[in-house]
């Protein structure tokens, strides 16, 4: 089919047609832009994990800081979360903020979302109104012009019967997409807390220096003075 006819098809389709495509560019670059949020997350949290546990296993804690507060990634918000609080307060906050922390990016990685599940659901039902309201226009043309035939009822029974396929395609697609990338998303959430205990463990078993703690001085043994 080509472009041409398929603009003549949405055209006949009416007000509910336009409706449909609408609902269908929409639905694309709601998954175009959520493919693109979501590219290489889980990998790039892992990628980000496994050096934040490698400088936490050396000691150099501010290093790993600072690797976080270079990177991109959401992983990175979730670490200064931690960061950010160890060695002010006690572990179990430490913890709580890193989990509202994932929470937030969880939040993050779910925006948009519901624009493909409202279109999933409400596009068979527009298609509906435009078959309802195309086969309304065929009884009133039939009213209008005083006489039956197809050549009266055409126009009408095309809009009906193009709303309907539009309408089925477009929540197809809306269905397909927002299942996918909620798939994704879970095995996305799963990898962001594995690395975010992971993270929490090391804290615990490997503490940090508490802010403005000063190293112990050692005080050299007084040697007795010589006769």
């Amino acid at each position: 089919m080509s472009a041409v006819e398929l603009w003549h098809l949405i055209l006949m389709g009416g007000l509910a047609m336009a409706v449909i495509f609408g609902c269908s560019v929409l639905s694309l670059a709601v998954g175009v832009e959520r493919i693109i949020a979501l590219w290489s997350v889980g990998s790039q949290a892992r990628a980000l994990g496994e050096l934040v546990s490698r400088h936490l296993f050396r000691g150099d804690a501010e290093e790993a800081r600072k690797l976080c507060e270079r990177s991109r990634t959401p992983a990175a918000d979730i670490f200064l979360a931690g960061f950010s609080r160890y060695g002010r307060t006690s572990m179990d906050a430490v913890i709580g903020a890193v989990d509202r922390e994932r929470m937030q990016v969880a939040l993050w990685l779910r925006s948009h979302l519901w624009m493909l599940g409202t279109i999933g659901a409400c596009a068979p039902f527009i298609g509906l109104f435009g078959t309802v309201w195309g086969i309304m226009r065929a009884f009133h043309d039939m009213a209008t012009s005083g006489q039956g035939g197809f050549a009266v009822v055409a126009s009408g029974i095309s809009e009906a019967l193009v709303t309907t396929a539009g309408g089925i395609l477009v929540a197809v697609e809306a269905v397909v997409l927002y299942n996918y990338f909620q798939t994704r998303l879970q095995r996305t959430q799963v990898e962001l807390k594995l690395v975010a205990d992971e993270f929490l463990d090391l804290l615990k078993e490997r503490p940090l220096p508490q802010p403005g703690a000063t190293a112990p001085v050692i005080l050299a043994e007084a040697k007795p003075a010589s006769a």
